[in-house]
């Protein structure tokens, strides 16, 4: 059985069905000096990758991961660049309390946050549950993220310009609400879908929260068979890097996009079906108030 943490679009690369990332690079100029950006799941890949490119671009980085020295190797990193800063959180996003104790952290340490990249996510091959009792990618690439944005909201909305950026996949499914932690046999391969579908309906559902707010928020897959150490161990040819990736996550960030939408790539894209269905996002809010404990 695998359990693999890495960023969250460098997984699944065996999707074929996904388009390749634009080959252009568009690397952002534009400059961050003076605001604070957090990516989670930084420490390696494709968050790392964003996190040294927001550093360089002059923004105070808030690097998280699981590891302290691959942490404190990124902010090295980074402030060896002279023009950024980076400080590392340490967090297991397969417990809540880490969670809950790392946004605490944040608001403890932070007088603003302009930008969020929910980048950390994992993929199993077989069904295991969160420290929680949850299924555990449900847990760790969805609810995690859904409990983390939540709590840091009224500082994202007092930052504003902000933004929101969820680091979703082409991969994503729809939620199946009548066995959303995949306690049927046969359904484990489902997971990492359904969580990145989750992501996709979070990310209409609190745009359309936040309208008025000058708070963008976007999902995105920023490409497709990226040359990560994933897809080299899997024996699948590469079709895009974690540079191209990190082209898209940029343009999130800094570039002209449109709150509320799904981006493939640099494009912007139609989402799965669900995220239009105004009454499965109520119903996935109110699940997920439920089990982070936020009702």
């Amino acid at each position: 059985m695998k359990l693999i943490a890495l960023s969250a679009s460098a997984i699944l690369g065996m999707i074929l069905l996904a388009a390749v990332a634009d080959p252009q690079s568009r690397r952002s100029t534009t400059s961050l000096r003076g605001k604070v950006v957090m990516v989670t799941g930084s420490t390696d890949g494709l968050g790392r990758e964003v996190a040294r490119r927001v550093g360089a671009l002059g923004a105070h980085v808030i690097v998280h991961g699981r590891n302290q020295e691959r942490g404190n190797a990124v902010v090295a990193e980074i402030a060896k660049g002279a023009k950024g800063s980076a400080q590392f959180y340490a967090a297991d996003f397969s417990s809540l309390d880490e969670v809950r104790h790392l946004a605490q952290a944040i608001l403890r340490d932070y007088e603003r946050l302009d930008v969020l990249v929910n980048n950390a996510g994992i993929w199993l091959d077989q069904r295991r549950e969160s420290r929680d009792g949850h299924e555990l990618q449900f847990a760790v690439n969805y609810l995690a993220g859904f409990l983390l944005t939540r709590t840091l909201l009224p500082k994202i909305v007092a930052s504003a310009p902000s933004r929101i950026v969820n680091v979703s996949s082409l991969a994503q499914s729809p939620i199946d609400f009548n066995d959303v932690m995949l306690k049927r046999p046969g359904r484990a391969s489902e997971g990492y879908g359904q969580s990145k579908g989750a992501q996709v309906l979070f990310t209409v559902d609190l745009a359309e929260e936040l309208k008025g707010t000058n708070v963008i928020v976007t999902a995105l897959h920023p490409a497709t068979l990226m040359d990560t150490t994933l897809v080299r161990k899997a024996g699948v040819a590469a079709q895009s890097t974690i540079e191209q990736g990190a082209d898209a996550v940029m343009h999130q960030i800094t570039g002209d996009v449109q709150s509320g939408r799904f981006y493939d790539g640099l494009r912007a894209s139609r989402p799965l079906a669900q995220a239009n269905d105004a009454a499965a996002r109520t119903k996935l809010r109110q699940l997920s108030m439920q089990l982070t404990g936020l009702e």
